[in-house]
């Protein structure tokens, strides 16, 4: 008949990490099935006893208890070396986990190994496959035509890749600039971001406007051919996929910065210059006498020859100095007229952005979560029906969820962002604790 469990040993700082890691629900079941285990050992009940309490077999909980006692001399020294708790913590899990596995001998040398990661970081191109990236299968047998091995399969493979953190699935777009000269690319993000963070001052000091515009092509008007199925308990909404065209409409579409407003959207079959021309004027009609400056790309509508026409109109410009277009003057050029609609001195002046930096322009924001929430699930009968939603979501949108963007971009180029920067919340915590221990060595 098993006697009474010989007394465990717990200091008052042990003791607190073990009912940690009981009352804790993030931990695993095995961990604090064993941390309940040496606390019931501590109060001093029977390997019998706690068996039946933590649902063990009578010599696992004997096996913990021996562990622990064998544990306990190099658990002590942690604890009066003055360390964190949270090292002592992880001391305690180390006892209480299971005990690394010898596991059989490895199938594949390190050599072998190291040339399917080769393998995998080559273009399948050079291999003679049409493909434009690698699968696990393609890489098995890719490898066994060239004799890195005998035979390997495909599970094995993406264990390989896995292991060297690679992912041929996977793909990430960028984009250079067309700008040649670096410091003029700098110097154009660099006025779009000013002009983004002055905007509140000038708002409040001049009553100066400062606008996104932008345009939303082709929003067609698709009917579907049946019903959309709702939504179930363990079952999404079902769309039917097959679909009726209606015909298509344009948006063009301000983003007041300072308020979070989209303000006078127009809606059209058309984008030409004279249809941004007179979005321009009937945005700059419901504040007729003051300061707009719109943010806009590098379309050639928003350099037109009838923007610059209308802008000097209202800076009293008379039309004959600003010479014909593609001759001389202000109108020669897409890059006379540019400069003209760019001037300071004007009360209505235009920012352009980048080329290939639409990444700038709030407003395109504002048209991902118009085509998210009112476009792409939706169905509609007809253009108008179309036309109506829009304008609908948009009035919704102003009343219940738009406000000014934080925008804390201060122009740094994206080429100096580093590669090798943290992105998960792991990482980010790493490089956080590391900071805070180089700042503590310092002020030691």
């Amino acid at each position: 008949m098993p006697g009474k469990a010989a007394e465990v040993l717990v200091t008052d700082s042990l003791l607190t990490i073990l009912r940690q890691i009981v009352r804790q629900s993030t931990v695993s079941r095995r961990l604090a099935q064993r941390a309940q285990v040496i606390l019931l050992a501590w109060e001093g009940l029977t390997n019998l006893d706690i068996a039946a309490e933590v649902n063990l077999h009578r010599r696992q909980v004997g096996l913990w208890r021996a562990r622990w006692q064998e544990s306990m001399p190099a658990l002590q020294s942690i604890a009066q070396a003055g360390k964190a708790l949270s090292e002592l913590r992880r001391a305690v899990e180390d006892v209480l986990s299971d005990a690394p596995r010898p596991g059989s001998p490895g199938t594949f040398t390190p050599q072998q190994v190291i040339a399917i990661i080769s393998l995998a970081c080559e273009e399948p191109k050079l291999s003679g496959r049409p493909i434009t990236h690698w699968t696990g299968s393609e890489l098995a047998d890719e490898a066994q035509q060239r004799k890195i091995v005998k035979s390997i399969s495909t599970s094995q493979v993406n264990r390989f890749l896995r292991e060297a953190k690679l992912q041929p699935h996977r793909s990430r777009y960028w984009i250079t600039t067309t700008e040649k000269d670096q410091a003029v690319f700098e110097a154009q993000v660099d006025i779009v971001c000013q002009t983004y963070l002055s905007a509140p001052k000038l708002a409040a000091t001049e009553g100066t406007h400062t606008v996104c515009v932008d345009e939303m092509t082709s929003i067609q008007a698709l009917e579907r051919i049946q019903i959309t199925i709702p939504m179930k308990p363990g079952q999404p909404e079902r769309i039917e996929f097959e679909y009726q065209r209606h015909g298509t409409t344009c948006l063009i579409c301000n983003w007041d910065v300072v308020e979070g407003q989209v303000i006078s959207p127009t809606l059209g079959p058309t984008r030409t210059e004279v249809d941004f021309c007179w979005h321009i004027h009937d945005t700059v009609n419901t504040d007729p006498n003051a300061k707009w400056v719109f943010v806009v790309d590098n379309l050639n509508t928003h350099i037109s020859e009838a923007l610059v026409r209308y802008v000097a109109m209202l800076e009293g410009i008379p039309r004959s100095e600003l010479g014909r277009k593609g001759h001389s003057g202000i109108l020669q050029s897409m890059a006379t007229r540019r400069e003209f609609l760019s001037q300071a001195r004007h009360r209505i002046r235009f920012v352009y952005l980048p080329k290939h930096s639409s990444w700038l322009n709030q407003i395109e924001s504002i048209f991902g979560i118009i085509n998210r929430k009112a476009l792409r699930r939706a169905s509609f009968t007809s253009v108008a029906e179309l036309q109506t939603r829009i304008l609908d979501f948009i009035d919704y949108l102003n009343r219940t969820m738009a406000k000014p963007f934080n925008w804390t971009y201060t122009g740094r180029p994206l080429a100096s962002k580093s590669d090798d920067r943290p992105r998960t919340w792991k990482e980010k915590w790493t490089a956080r604790r590391n900071l805070l221990k180089t700042q503590v060595s310092s002020q030691l």
